[in-house]
């Protein structure tokens, strides 16, 4: 008796490979993405106790940004 086909199962020749990507091809996105999560760091989380730098002056530098991308920070 042969198992029936339903339209969710497909046939098992048809299944799609999985493509394989280097890491040549994948190194600009883990860059973009570390660049990227930086900035929204020091723009939006750094202060406090877990701040990289002492002193306010990261803070003053992005103050304005802070407020445009809609951190709080006072």
């Amino acid at each position: 008796m042969d198992r029936a086909v339903t339209a969710t199962s497909p046939p098992r020749d048809a299944m799609i490979p999985v493509p394989v990507v280097s890491l040549r091809a994948l190194a600009p996105w883990v860059l973009f993405a570390a660049v990227l999560l930086g900035l929204v760091y020091f723009v939006g989380v750094e202060e406090g106790a877990l701040s990289i730098s002492s002193g306010m002056k990261v803070h003053e530098f992005l103050h304005d940004a802070r407020h445009l991308l809609g951190f709080p920070c006072h």
